[in-house]
């Protein structure tokens, strides 16, 4: 689209809002077209399969001296690679263009040196040969000579995989976006059928494979398919990969390559034995308890008299639950239990399929404040036939009490304790003998603790050890306990950046593998790294280095690890490293970003500014139009989630973002994550705290100014803002607190008001009791503060934020004389935004209302 067309003379009597707009944008910018709408639905389209070079899937030998992989080199080209990692040589598998000219002349039809229709691979690197499935074959070529040797199908150096068991194998699909291919080869004497197991597990049925012959099927990695013969005996399953693969089908499944290279499980050390899982049978096999009229009984497995070991049980105040058994079975943990009171949301569906007439539909739904359930272990004397006390002053508001587990010696048990308000998570012991409880851990914060993304708590049985996760020096790090005292015996991290996840615990080495933020100063501190540390805080060992956030994929011996970093401005790189000291042993691929750059798409900016106290740098992200025009002037819209749970801006590299669609109408879209959200600092995440009306709009607003002041094109008087959910009552929050800055707003299925949403996340960050904060970071509270314009969008049947939280808003607008738009979809959920007519009607506000022309009006 030129920027250089004038905009179309507006009769008289036009908005007065669009006016002033018109008037202080320049009399070129003509955006918001019929063929910008056109170009913004077919840009991801366009940017499809225009990246090459970007994924590798290894397939390693049973040693893991060598692997090889197949990587897509244009849209319709690949080639085979091998790696010696002993060496740490990288080279194509072989010459392609001589195989293809042998095969051709085998009689392999197009065999093309850039296509050739290799599914498995199998090198010989010291006697340089490969043998490889191809078009209903086994072939081994001698790479010194290129002669072609046929071999029988299923012989065990042609290495295809094979089935796993129906028990020990996938048992649903999982979605994903990387087309491959599976080739079954049908070993069997009879015939067999094929089944697609779909992401719920329904078979859907994809024919059959006649005896000795082979079917090839396209499909995505993560899918899984079933095969069974012709009684319908399940054969096995398979999950595809990465890689066209190849398949043999056979009477019996086999462990693959990789599994019977895994490390067997040891057997236990002494002090190793955790307690018997719940059961109502003692663990010795003598007692069976069970619940009758909400109390717990017991009774001689052998015979006998059944007897009571709780009488103060009601339908209000219950036993039940599972039975927890010390070892020893001379005593029982079981929870006695209040229910959650009965909370009803109604919705009406207004327009239901199958009558005309409307239906009322209700769910049952917690909100901050009500009455929850609440569980508390009771310890009983199986022998004396008695309950044994025990104070709750520790656990007395419990919001769950989880992990009940008993010692090996059966002296006391553990649990761990989160109370209510979310400022205390302790692990509590507590002594068989006579119910003496105390605190191992008592973790407390004067705002609030992460429990739903930040727990981590594994039992070092046989040293009587404990390892906690805790941000009480301010960073997301972790802590050595001696499980019997109760006392830190060393933090195991310690820095100010934090842990993002642990991977491993390796308890003979007495290691811990986990995934960090901010490891490497210089780069963005939400990039993901993985590292190594001795479980006596020594021996940290980062094992990735690369600018860019990180995944990892292991050998399966363990020895090496396939790296793949990648920004949202640099496609992904790929390293093969040595996981001892994450040493590199070579670079595998670097992602070809060319045939994306010459289609017009423009990589997303990084750009960091300094937040509301001068001090911390706030990052985000900046995406431009394919038709940018530097010396032109844009509006900016940002696309808002600044849900304390997460942190929202994307790191890792794709071909399309969502708001690209919108920059595409004649905008500019940045993403950034304030104050208040997660993966900083304990300082940064408790912004939030009582506080998410705050949705780090000062921090978002200095962002914008000094991306403008860097990108003269971004014009800064022209600001929108929308979001869904959490996004939605930020997004309609900016433009009643902050609409000096803040012009236009679309808000999708909001949470308006905190007290109208789900307990578990408002309470995480809000509090309990419920507080006067609630309603003083109310949308409702905040409506008559309302400047420009505003788009409240949701859907009527809603189940993940009650649509009354919307309505309730629109009531307060209304009282407060405020001009705003409101679109109810009916049948729709939550999202109602995302739905084709949402989408449109959210472009068209902002076409609307930023660049003040009607939507697609012009060619």
């Amino acid at each position: 689209m030129s920027l250089e067309r004038k905009l179309p003379r507006r009769r008289p009597g036009g908005l007065a809002f669009a006016a002033l707009l018109l008037a202080a944008a320049p009399s070129w910018a003509a955006q918001g077209t019929r063929s910008d709408y056109e170009r913004s639905a077919k840009l991801r389209s366009l940017t499809r399969n225009k990246v090459f070079r970007d994924r590798v899937s290894p397939n390693w030998s049973e040693d893991g001296s060598w692997l090889w992989y197949r990587v897509q080199t244009a849209a319709d080209r690949h080639e085979f690679v091998v790696v010696d990692t002993k060496r740490g040589v990288r080279r194509k598998a072989f010459d392609h263009e001589r195989l293809a000219k042998t095969l051709a002349e085998a009689g392999v039809r197009k065999a093309q040196a850039e296509q050739l229709p290799i599914s498995q691979l199998r090198a010989d690197l010291e006697g340089q040969s490969v043998i490889f499935w191809i078009k209903g074959a086994w072939w081994q070529c001698d790479l010194k000579t290129y002669k072609l040797t046929r071999r029988p199908a299923g012989s065990e150096a042609g290495g295809a995989d094979r089935l796993r068991p129906l028990n020990a194998g996938p048992k649903a699909s999982r979605n994903s976006s990387t087309e491959t291919e599976v080739t079954f080869v049908n070993l069997t004497k009879g015939k067999t059928q094929l089944f697609w197991l779909d992401t719920g597990g329904k078979r859907r049925s994809y024919g059959s494979v006649a005896a000795g012959a082979s079917f090839r099927q396209h499909t995505y990695a993560g899918h899984v398919w079933l095969v069974v013969d012709e009684k319908g005996k399940p054969l096995g399953v398979y999950q595809a990969r990465g890689n066209p693969t190849t398949v043999e089908i056979t009477a019996t499944p086999a462990a693959t390559p990789a599994e019977k290279a895994r490390p067997q499980q040891k057997p236990k050390r002494p002090g190793d034995a955790k307690a018997s899982p719940p059961s109502n049978h003692s663990p010795d096999g003598k007692w069976t308890a069970r619940i009758k009229e909400h109390n717990v009984y017991v009774r001689p497995a052998a015979g006998g008299e059944e007897f009571a070991l709780s009488t103060d049980g009601t339908a209000e105040d219950r036993y039940e639950g599972k039975f927890y058994w010390s070892p020893d079975s001379k005593h029982l943990v079981v929870m006695r239990v209040r229910p959650a009171e009965e909370h009803k949301v109604y919705i009406i569906e207004s327009s239901p399929r199958d009558q005309v007439q409307p239906k009322l539909q209700s769910y049952n739904y917690l909100k901050p404040g009500d009455r929850i359930r609440v569980a508390k272990p009771r310890l009983f004397d199986v022998a004396g036939r008695k309950q044994v006390a025990v104070s709750d002053a520790l656990f007395p508001t419990p919001w769950r009490i989880r992990d009940i587990r008993w010692s090996a010696d059966s002296s006391r048990f553990t649990f761990v304790y989160n109370q209510r308000g979310h400022q205390v998570l302790r692990v509590v012991a507590v002594r068989a003998a006579d119910g003496a409880a105390r605190a191992l851990v008592d973790e407390t914060s004067k705002t609030f603790i992460h429990y739903s993304g930040k727990f981590f708590l594994r039992w070092l049985d046989a040293t009587g050890e404990l390892i906690w996760m805790s941000e009480r020096d301010g960073w997301n790090h972790l802590y050595l306990y001696d499980a019997a005292s109760g006392t830190v015996k060393n933090p195991i991290t310690r820095g100010e950046w934090l842990v993002r996840g642990v991977d491993r615990v390796d308890t003979e080495k007495r290691q811990l593998w986990f995934r960090a933020g901010g490891i490497h100063p210089g780069q963005d501190p939400y990039h993901i790294h993985f590292a190594r540390v001795n479980f006596d805080g020594t021996g940290l060992t980062v094992l990735t280095e690369g600018d860019g956030t990180h995944s990892v994929t292991f050998s399966p011996d363990g020895r090496f690890f396939v790296d793949r970093y990648s920004r949202v401005d640099m496609p992904p790189v790929t390293e093969l490293r040595r996981t001892s000291d994450g040493g590199l042993v070579c670079e595998l691929e670097r992602g070809d970003w060319t045939a994306l750059l010459k289609a017009g798409w423009k990589p997303p900016i990084r750009f960091t500014a300094r937040g509301r106290d001068g001090t911390t740098d706030i990052y985000g992200v900046i995406y431009r139009p394919t038709t940018l025009d530097p010396e032109a002037r844009y509006p900016v819209i940002e696309a808002i989630y600044a849900g304390p749970h997460g942190s929202h801006v994307p790191k890792s590299f794709r071909s399309f973002y969502g708001p690209q669609a919108m920059a595409e109408l004649g905008f500019v879209l940045v993403q950034i994550d304030g104050m208040g959200t997660n993966h900083r600092s304990k300082k940064f995440h408790d912004v939030c705290w009582k506080n998410l009306a705050d949705a780090g709009l000062p921090d978002r607003i200095l962002w914008i100014k000094a991306a403008a002041a860097r990108y003269p094109y971004m014009d800064a008087t022209r600001v929108g803002i929308y979001g869904g959910s959490a996004g939605g009552q930020s997004a309609a929050g900016a433009v009643m607190v902050h609409g000096d800055f803040y012009k236009v707003a679309v808000a999708d299925c909001g949470c308006h008001d905190n007290r109208m949403d789900k307990i578990w996340w408002n309470e995480q960050w809000m509090g309990w009791p419920v507080g006067p904060e609630y309603a003083a970071n109310s949308n409702v509270t905040l409506a008559k503060g309302l400047r420009g314009k505003l788009l409240l969008i949701v859907g009527e049947l809603d189940r993940n934020v009650d649509p009354a939280s919307t309505m309730q808003v629109v009531n307060a607008l209304i009282k407060a004389d405020k001009d705003f738009d409101l679109l109810v979809i009916p049948g729709a959920g939550h999202g109602a935004a995302g739905t084709r007519y949402g989408r449109r009607r959210q472009a068209d506000f902002f076409v609307r209302h930023l660049l003040g022309v009607e939507p697609r009006s012009q060619p």
